[in-house]
């Protein structure tokens, strides 16, 4: 999958004691998303914010596939010697249950972050109304690549480029933490940490979810935390969540969409810290 097969994924830990939690981010995102959450853990547990393949400072790879992504995230939870907490949101949740299925041996508990394990519509049918776009995944992809990263005088430039693809200030930002500045002067220049041509060329892969082996399941404690605004947990999804999953609890949280951990992320470190607390005791 990596263009070098001794590459591993990059890895940041916070915390020197304790029972270990690892993050896993969702599409666009980077293991330093969750460093605000990872911070309120970090007093008694050691907590590890992955970068997966083709994001932030993990390798690139040529293609993109759940199983793959599992594996490479599998081969990191061994080298702990001991279980985790896997907590996945988005396409990190997705990568996070199918390990869970395939290793459970790697896990003390799973927490999934306002995703399903079903396959997701490229637009429509997730919602009430037809004419709200599923997933806007793809328009953000196609903004990013349109900008002239030669020509980009700032920041808030590309800010104000991205605005109308990605109305949402949040959600740009969130999206402008993966452009980085390298070099000083005219010796400067930007890129996107983002393998956007890849992802853009296999989003409707990470629309999907990989079919389990035939009887698994995870029977370890299972934490689903989803945003009470969002449409990526809907109630027709539970009876395969409880197939898969059947020592699972659901949780929404009021005032949150999709991206629940940045929008009310006081309630969710709480939430997670019970959670933690009754898994752990």
């Amino acid at each position: 999958m990596t263009a070098n097969p001794e590459e591993r994924l990059h890895t940041r830990t916070l915390g020197e004691a304790g029972p270990r939690v690892v993050f896993v981010h969702g599409l666009f995102g980077q293991g330093k998303n969750w460093t605000t959450i990872a911070r309120g853990l970090s007093g008694d547990h050691r907590v590890t914010l992955l970068d997966l393949p083709n994001h932030g400072h993990s390798p690139w790879t040529d293609r993109v596939d759940y199983l793959d992504m599992a594996r490479l995230v599998a081969d990191e939870l061994r080298s702990f010697g001991e279980p985790v907490t896997l907590i996945g949101h988005s396409m990190g949740g997705k990568v996070a249950m199918q390990l869970a299925l395939r290793h459970p041996e790697l896990l003390r508990a799973l927490v999934v972050v306002d995703i399903s394990p079903t396959e997701y519509p490229v637009s429509g049918g997730r919602t009430d109304d037809p004419d709200e776009e599923a997933s806007p995944f793809g328009a953000f992809i196609a903004a990013m690549r349109e900008l002239d990263l030669d020509s980009l005088a700032s920041r808030e430039a590309a800010d104000a480029a991205l605005r109308s693809a990605v109305p949402s200030r949040m959600v740009r930002s969130f999206l402008l933490q993966s452009l980085v500045r390298e070099g000083l002067g005219s010796d400067g220049g930007w890129r996107w940490r983002l393998n956007l041509e890849l992802l853009g060329r296999d989003l409707e892969e990470l629309r999907g979810f990989p079919e389990p082996p035939p009887g698994a399941r995870y029977d370890g404690p299972v934490l689903w935390i989803a945003g009470a605004n969002s449409h990526y947990v809907l109630p027709e999804d539970r009876t395969r969540m409880d197939e898969l999953y059947p020592n699972t609890r659901l949780v929404r949280i009021k005032n949150a969409g999709h991206w629940v951990h940045s929008e009310q992320p006081e309630v969710f470190l709480e939430t997670l810290k019970r959670f933690l607390e009754r898994v752990e005791g």
